[in-house]
């Protein structure tokens, strides 16, 4: 897995996939949550495959330059949603990807019903709204290409 440290600039660590975590110092989530969702992406896209091993926690903190509690918490969440799981003794495996997917669909559902209640909530109507999903579908699909 190829690391790189955006405050720096510099790309550390070894080849273990073709995924990359980026750690920005400027974003103000805490970086345990940069992390569990740089490892939820990769998961999620094949990266890293269903019952791979995961980067024990001493390497990974080793090869970001972070505090190995910072990856061990971000392990203990994924695990919690249920993107990875351990064997005691063997280390944390990712877990199947349908249980991850439907955990991150739910998620992003939450998220767009929060959305859709404070959109309502200021006046814009059903239709309004459709049109607007539609062009944001439509620039994401751009973005792809």
């Amino acid at each position: 897995m190829a690391y790189k440290n955006d405050a720096t600039g510099i790309t550390e660590g070894r080849e273990v996939t073709n995924g990359m975590i980026l750690i920005d110092y400027k974003d103000r989530r805490p970086i345990y949550e940069q992390v569990i969702e740089k490892l939820q992406q990769m998961i999620l896209c094949g990266a890293l495959e269903p019952h791979s091993p995961m980067p024990s926690v001493r390497n990974l903190a080793m090869e970001l330059s972070l505090n190995p509690n910072t990856i061990q918490r971000a392990y203990q969440a994924l695990e919690h949603t249920g993107y990875i799981y351990t064997i005691k003794g063997k280390g944390s495996f990712v877990s199947e990807l349908s249980a991850a997917a439907d955990n991150k669909r739910r998620e992003i559902e939450g998220e767009l019903q929060k959305s859709i209640d404070k959109a309502m909530l200021s006046g814009i109507t059903a239709d309004e709204l459709r049109q607007m999903v539609e062009r944001c579908i439509t620039a994401s699909e751009r973005e792809k290409l």
